[in-house]
C-alpha cells in the first residue's frame, strides 16, 4: 500500500502548463504529459516507453479477440504529442512491437500513419524484451529498412543513459520503461488507478533514475510499489512514484532507505 499525501512539500512550486509538468531530473529540465510521455525542451525530444504496437493482432491469432485497431489509436495519440510538444525527435523505449512479428501485421492505415512520423521525426528505436527474436525485429538494420528511423540497443544523450530495461547497480542517470508502472491510490473513498513515472534518487555521486509509464493503448500495468521496481532503481536513497493531477505534479514515496 502506498502512502498518499497531498502536502504542498510534495507538488512542483511551479503550476503545470496544459501540455505537462515541469519534472527536473539529472540536471536537466524535463516536462511529464498527462498522456505519459516525458518531452525533453532543449533536446527537443519526445521519449515514450512501450508502445506495444500490434498487441490485438497478437492476441487474436491466439484465439483472444480483441479490437484490431490498437496501433492505429497509439500513433494517433504519439501524433497528437509530438504536435502538441513540438519535438523534432522521438526516443522509443523498447518493446515497440508486442512480438516479432508485429511490423509485418500493420495494416496499411496505421503503417502509413508510421511511416508519416519516422520520416518527419529523427525517430530512434530502442528495442527490448518483446523486440528480440528471430526474423525481421531481431535484424536491426531490416527493421529500420522497413519502419524507417534508427535502431539501437540503448542510447547515451546528454550523459543520460536511454534504454529499455533499469539496470540495477546502474550509477549514471538513466531513462526506462519495461515495468509500465501504475499507482493505485484511494483519495476521498475512491480508488483510483494511473499510470505514473517512477523516479530514484541516486546514492553518493550516483545518478538519478526513471522509469516511464506505458504509452501503448493495450498496456496493462504493475503496481509502482512493486518489488522488482524497487530493486531495478537499486541503490537509491528514495524512490518514488510521479504524475501529473489537477495542474500539478503529484509526488508519491515509495521507498526511501534506512538511516
Amino acid at each position: 500500500m502506498v502512502p498518499v499525501s497531498f502536502g504542498p512539500e510534495l507538488y512542483s512550486p511551479d503550476p503545470c502548463s496544459p501540455g505537462g509538468c515541469p519534472l527536473p531530473f539529472a540536471c536537466e529540465e524535463f516536462v511529464l504529459t498527462p498522456r505519459h510521455t516525458l518531452y525533453w525542451p532543449r533536446e527537443r525530444t519526445l521519449l515514450v516507453a512501450d508502445l506495444h504496437l500490434e498487441k490485438g493482432s497478437f492476441f487474436a491469432r491466439h484465439g483472444q479477440m480483441l479490437p484490431p485497431y490498437d496501433s492505429r489509436e497509439t500513433l494517433e495519440r504519439l501524433a497528437v504529442e509530438v504536435r502538441q510538444t513540438g519535438a523534432r525527435r522521438v526516443v522509443t523505449l523498447g518493446d515497440n512491437f508486442h512480438d516479432a512479428g508485429g511490423p509485418a501485421r500493420l495494416e496499411p492505415h496505421a503503417a502509413g500513419m508510421l511511416a508519416a512520423l519516422t520520416r518527419a521525426l529523427d525517430w530512434v528505436w530502442l528495442t527490448g524484451n518483446h523486440d528480440a527474436g528471430r526474423g525481421e525485429m531481431a535484424d536491426h538494420a531490416a527493421l529500420a529498412q522497413r519502419l524507417g528511423g534508427t535502431v539501437l540497443a540503448e542510447l547515451e544523450l546528454a550523459g543520460i543513459i536511454l534504454r529499455h530495461h533499469a539496470q540495477a547497480g546502474e550509477d549514471r542517470p538513466e531513462l526506462s520503461g519495461h515495468f509500465h508502472p501504475r499507482l493505485a491510490v484511494t483519495v476521498r473513498a475512491r480508488r483510483i488507478r494511473r499510470p505514473c513515472a517512477v523516479v530514484s534518487d541516486g546514492v553518493g555521486n550516483a545518478g538519478g533514475r526513471m522509469i516511464l509509464p506505458a504509452f501503448g493503448t493495450l498496456t496493462g500495468g504493475m503496481d509502482a510499489g512493486d518489488p522488482a521496481i524497487l530493486a531495478a532503481l537499486q541503490p537509491a536513497r528514495t524512490i518514488r512514484a510521479v504524475l501529473p493531477a489537477k495542474g500539478r505534479l503529484a509526488q508519491f514515496p515509495l521507498w526511501q532507505a534506512a538511516a
